[in-house]
């Protein structure tokens, strides 16, 4: 149907009853029209030959009839000259399925969708993308990406999350890339020796804090009250990892309970950790000026901790340690305590293996709180003496 195109007549236009679709042809443009469907939706066209064959190419259907109209102008131009826009969009289209098939993000997905089955620790490998690697290398081309930025992402990590994270992220990035490796002729695993933040031979962190040590370092974070000395006392009490309290925000916390998201938890499963009543007294203490509980400003979470660390070591006269032995010297505690070493590995996240693993599925809330308790008032002890 051939009628004249105006911005009135686009508003009001609707399909010929009983066809699924209707094409006006613009009466001025030989080769322009509107396309509007039984159910409202609208769109312009620009039909064409090219090669002797029929094309019909659609435009945006958001734009302007002014601008529909110039846009199919644009396109006569191309086909005077040769050209075959249909064909060229198939092209770019294809091109851009071809270069996300060739990402990392892809392949990793492929990784998981092929190899889940075989490999029980596939879950922690499939978080730890998500997390760490998918929002920094997930749309680069895997065959592009170097060492260069690997090293940048490895130093990232270690300096958030640790040494012993960032070569855990290497250690998937490589069999990943290993299994990449064996399906394509030409890539090759850009991961060497000597990228590892923990050299092999070096020895685990064994450091927990003497009680003469805690009582130090709770007695000064105590005379300097602020953020980060509340930080500290609750990663103490919690038992938790640098990160997973620092980032708290308050509505993961509901009375004595405090859930830590999957996004942000190591195991890549929601974590239940139940407040002792000290770690919530520890918590009443902090002013709530934002979304997170241990900020400067409430719109970010403390991210720096050398500095307010090397001013809390200066004030209590400890030395050689580091916030994660915090969470060492909370599970340590818990064993002097008389918590059932069960229960003192579920309190502080740590995945049983084996086929209790598998199949326990028990949420062990109570338990865990009695841990946290015992862990509490052992602490209080300590202090007090």
């Amino acid at each position: 149907m051939r009628t004249l195109l105006t911005a009135n007549f686009i508003k009001t236009a609707a399909a010929e009853s009983g066809k699924e679709r209707s094409v006006y042809w613009d009466a001025t443009m030989p080769g322009f029209g509107l396309v509007v469907t039984s159910n409202g939706a609208r769109s312009f066209v620009y039909q064409y030959r090219a090669n002797g064959v029929s094309r019909r190419l659609t435009l945006d259907g958001k734009l302007t009839l002014a601008d529909a109209r110039k846009e199919a102008k644009k396109r006569i131009g191309e086909v005077a000259k040769g050209g075959d826009p249909v064909a060229e969009r198939r092209r770019q289209v294809a091109a851009s399925k071809v270069a996300a098939s060739g990402t990392l993000e892809f392949v990793a997905r492929e990784y998981f969708r092929r190899e889940g089955r075989r490999i029980r620790t596939m879950a922690d490998r499939e978080a730890t993308f998500e997390r760490l690697v998918f929002p920094k290398l997930g749309a680069q081309p895997i065959n592009e990406i170097r060492r260069v930025d690997l090293n940048r992402l490895f130093d990232q990590i270690e300096d958030q999350r640790g040494p012993v994270m960032a070569d855990q992220t290497l250690a998937f990035l490589s069999r990943l890339f290993n299994w990449h490796a064996a399906r394509s002729d030409d890539f090759s695993n850009p991961i060497v020796r000597g990228m590892r933040r923990i050299q092999a031979g070096t020895r685990a962190r064994s450091r927990i804090l003497s009680d003469e040590e805690l009582r130090a370092v709770w007695s000064a974070a105590g005379a300097a009250p602020g953020s980060f000395s509340s930080l500290v006392k609750f990663i103490l009490l919690t038992a938790t990892r640098r990160n997973e309290a620092a980032h708290a925000t308050w509505d993961e916390i509901s009375g004595d309970v405090w859930m830590i998201p999957a996004q942000r938890y190591k195991t890549g499963k929601d974590m239940l950790v139940p407040l002792s009543e000290a770690a919530q007294a520890v918590l009443a203490e902090v002013p709530r000026i934002g979304q997170f509980v241990f900020s400067y400003d409430g719109r970010r979470p403390i991210t720096s901790l050398s500095r307010p660390k090397r001013a809390l070591d200066k004030a209590c006269g400890v030395t050689g340690w580091r916030i994660h032995d915090l969470r060492r010297t909370a599970r340590s505690l818990m064993s002097k305590a008389g918590v059932p070493a069960d229960h003192a590995e579920r309190a502080i996240g740590h995945v049983i293996g084996g086929v209790r693993g598998t199949y326990d599925r028990y949420a062990y809330r109570d338990e865990k709180a009695a841990a946290f308790e015992k862990l509490a008032k052992l602490v209080a002890s300590v202090i007090k003496h």
